[in-house]
């Protein structure tokens, strides 16, 4: 949800819980989160702001790909929404409390920031490695077509 609020020039985004010191149990999830039609919306603002899509106007307006979508990656699609930073960010806990290392012993990485960012280029290289064109070709069409032919009530 922080990149939600993170487009947002009048709001700062709140710090994500992956972030967070941990000093207690899960807090309970928010009470009031954004429909789904304002996350839609903040959505689609992203990816024309990154040129992913462009805004049609008129009585059937929409958004079109502004590419072919074999070449939008879903790396593409993440980083237009939530932006380029990583998702771990290390705060150098062996550098705090008690036991705390001195600083000539921190000049490197430690295991736990580097076992993270190797995560974080094996999920952007997966990412990468798939497009919209790809992520289309695993739609069911006929099921589609009946839930979009089925009357709602």
């Amino acid at each position: 949800m922080a990149a939600y609020y993170a487009r947002d020039p009048n709001k700062r985004a709140p710090p994500r819980r992956d972030r967070l010191p941990r000093t207690g149990p899960t807090p309970p999830p928010r009470a009031h989160a954004p429909s789904p039609a304002t996350l839609t919306h903040y959505v689609l603002q992203s990816l024309a702001r990154a040129g992913l899509v462009h805004p049609t106007e008129g009585r059937d307006g929409g958004y079109i790909l502004t590419r072919a979508p074999e070449a939008i990656t879903v790396l593409d699609v993440v980083q237009a929404v939530d932006g380029t930073e990583p998702a771990f960010r290390c705060t150098e806990i062996r550098r705090q409390g008690v036991l705390a290392a001195p600083p000539e012993q921190c000049r490197s990485a430690c295991g736990i920031a580097k076992v993270m960012a190797g995560a974080e280029q094996a999920w952007r290289a997966s990412l990468s490695g798939v497009t919209i064109a790809d992520l289309g070709a695993t739609i069911d069409l006929a099921g589609l077509k009946h839930i979009l032919a089925t009357p709602t009530t």
